[in-house]
């Protein structure tokens, strides 16, 4: 079933510094990768974000033209374009580093939405997080809310003001879904699965945890559920969460459980259906995986 998103939050440029230090540059930011993946689905994909009308800028206007995904209309600034650089280790795993402002302007946003997300960098840092906390209290009367904290500590400072930030994002959504990694910085715990149970009693029908080479569990009214990882020759791991998040509100769509007026089939969905969730959500974040770059499935390429 074909839905319609908005997606709020940072889109920049990606430089990727490979483990033998080559360099090359991409569009990229975790909102904008969400954005591409629901596009790429099928999904009527709009993008809140803030871009320069510079090279970069155009660079990403290009990319999410040729995915299908809608710029807001007050997305496009007469500012530098925000960048990020990715170093890659021997495995594939990026570490990050940036170079941003946001403070984008949420005028002309679409009517009618079924489903609103954000994530990362967006929903927590000044002066803009205030405008994507805006932008979910005034859609959460007719739109599904989904959130994925997607950590990046060397730019979000001291763990626990972004938790209070991060909590407060949390109780305004019907979807959560964040990886292992970003629950043990932000609560300093190892015991990140109570983390993330914990979190339904803040208001949300449905919690994710991504953990790696383990697979995901999720967390709703029917209980816990555990999937396997989907096994494929990983070339790096940039953009997998994102697509990750994209999976999930696809799976739901699919199953019509989109929009305000479904938060109560949401909450009571069985585990059987959590468990279609997650499998679909972990297949398409294989597909990145097994490619250079934040690079999502297209439908057409899925069996």
């Amino acid at each position: 079933m074909t839905a319609t998103f908005l997606i709020t939050g940072e889109a920049l440029t990606d430089i990727v510094v490979d483990a033998d230090g080559a360099r090359r540059e991409h569009p990229g930011g975790s909102p904008l990768n969400v954005a591409v993946a629901l596009s790429r689905l099928g999904h009527d994909a709009h993008l809140l974000t803030r871009i320069g009308r510079d090279d970069r800028g155009d660079a990403i206007r290009a990319h999410l033209a040729d995915s299908g995904v809608e710029l807001t209309p007050g997305s496009t600034v007469d500012a530098p374009t925000s960048t990020a650089q990715a170093t890659l280790d021997a495995t594939g795993a990026a570490t990050y580093t940036f170079d941003l402002v946001w403070d984008p302007d949420p005028a002309g946003l679409p009517s009618s939405v079924d489903a609103v997300h954000t994530s990362s960098i967006a929903a927590v840092t000044d002066p803009g997080a205030a405008t994507v906390m805006d932008v979910l209290r005034r859609t959460r009367d007719r739109a599904t809310i989904s959130y994925d904290p997607n950590a990046r500590p060397t730019l979000m400072g001291e763990a626990e003001p972004v938790r209070e930030r991060v909590e407060a994002n949390i109780a305004l959504s019907d979807v959560v879904k964040a990886s292992d990694e970003d629950v043990a910085w932000l609560y300093g715990t190892d015991d990140v699965e109570d983390v993330v149970a914990s979190w339904l009693e803040m208001g949300p029908a449905l919690t994710v945890m991504t953990r790696g080479d383990d697979g995901a569990v999720g967390f709703a009214g029917s209980g816990r559920v555990q999937v396997s990882p989907v096994v494929v020759e990983a070339v790096d791991t940039v953009g997998a969460g994102d697509t990750f998040s994209a999976g999930i509100l696809d799976a739901l769509a699919a199953k019509g459980l989109l929009g305000a007026d479904r938060r109560e089939p949401l909450a009571a969905m069985p585990s059987d259906d959590v468990a279609t969730v997650l499998r679909r959500a972990s297949s398409l974040a294989a597909i990145t995986v097994s490619r250079a770059g934040a690079n999502p499935p297209w439908s057409h390429e899925l069996t």
